[in-house]
């Protein structure tokens, strides 16, 4: 065997591991980008499932305000629509605050499971209290979960009585500082009991 034959078997044997190794590092990548994509899809379908009205009555102490909501507009009307829960209390704007909202809204997961609000006496006892951290977020939001679904831009203000039309008309100026649940509160839940002496 002479030294041309020799180094000719040695470039080709660098090739076949060189490609060797390329194709394993293909194989690497794709099945790391399977195994992103999975992943992404489970934590999607997840996130998704857990924003759905059977997912949020399954919690004890939910059916204290299903109840309530089975009552109002936002549950039957009209049109056909129902707001659900994540609606209102997980509105969609951007992914990191949705996240951050379910995390907020799992608390009440938590003060049942420890016994906090695990009685309907308890709920009630604390409802002025979720009330108002749940107003101020939707305050500080610009009540983003109300417009998921309302606008001022598809309202038909002139058809609303003299009182809405008026406040409707103030409210849609930005200037004006106001935004929905300023004057709707308890529209999807009834109104905590106002204690003697509380603001």
């Amino acid at each position: 065997m002479n030294k041309t034959t020799t180094q000719a078997g040695f470039a080709g044997s660098r090739r076949r591991s060189l490609g060797g190794r390329l194709v394993r590092y293909l194989l690497w990548v794709l099945l790391g980008l399977v195994v992103i994509v999975v992943s992404a899809g489970g934590f999607t379908m997840t996130v998704e499932s857990t924003n759905t009205l059977d997912f949020c009555i399954s919690c004890h102490d939910m059916r204290y305000n299903y109840e309530e909501y089975k009552k109002t507009i936002h549950y039957s009307n009209p049109a056909g629509v129902r707001a659900v829960c994540s609606d209102c209390h997980v509105p969609k704007r951007n992914w990191l605050d949705e996240m951050h909202r379910k995390l907020i809204a799992g608390k009440d997961v938590w003060g049942e499971l420890i016994g906090v609000i695990d009685t309907k006496e308890k709920f009630e006892a604390r409802r002025m209290e979720m009330a108002k951290a749940e107003w101020a977020r939707m305050k500080a939001s610009d009540s983003a979960g109300c417009r998921n679904c309302h606008s001022f831009e598809s309202m038909d203000i002139e058809g609303q009585d003299k009182m809405a039309r008026k406040k409707h008309t103030q409210a849609a100026l930005k200037e004006s500082g106001k935004t929905c649940i300023d004057c709707h509160k308890g529209i999807a839940h009834k109104l905590p009991k106002v204690e003697a002496g509380s603001d």
